[in-house]
């Protein structure tokens, strides 16, 4: 299985068109936030990653998503996965990040023993 885009958002929204054919929409992608208090402070940005199965595939495996701060594991995220051998999914994946100061955490997430797509995410200060 593959990643096809794995992204911060505010919502996610399906809708079934003729065909049948399924549209995502998805509103609020950040990569960024201001925080609303001064630090330290915990965060819950919710990642959306879109998989892909091929159809010569099972569909079976493990979406493992984790969040590092530098060189620093912070969280950690695994879940079973299964899409429809030549279809597509997703998963929702929400962490709580404890940030001491403001920098930026990387979200890196994986199919099993595949390729590793890195998202990050900044948290500035409050304005």
């Amino acid at each position: 299985m593959n990643i096809v885009a794995a992204l911060f958002i505010d919502e996610i929204n399906l809708r079934q068109l003729p065909g049948p054919s399924t549209r995502i929409d998805l509103t609020g992608i950040q990569f960024s936030a201001v925080a609303s208090n001064a630090t330290p402070l915990t965060i819950n940005p919710h990642l959306v990653v879109i998989i892909h199965c091929p159809s010569n595939e099972s569909g079976f495996g493990a979406l493992e998503v984790t969040y590092w701060r530098k060189n620093k594991q912070i969280a950690r995220n695994v879940q079973p996965l299964q899409v429809d051998p030549g279809k597509f999914n997703y998963r929702l994946v929400r962490a709580e990040l404890d940030f001491n100061d403001y920098g930026t955490i990387e979200a890196r997430a994986r199919v099993d023993e595949g390729a590793t797509v890195v998202v990050p995410y900044t948290l500035l200060p409050p304005i």
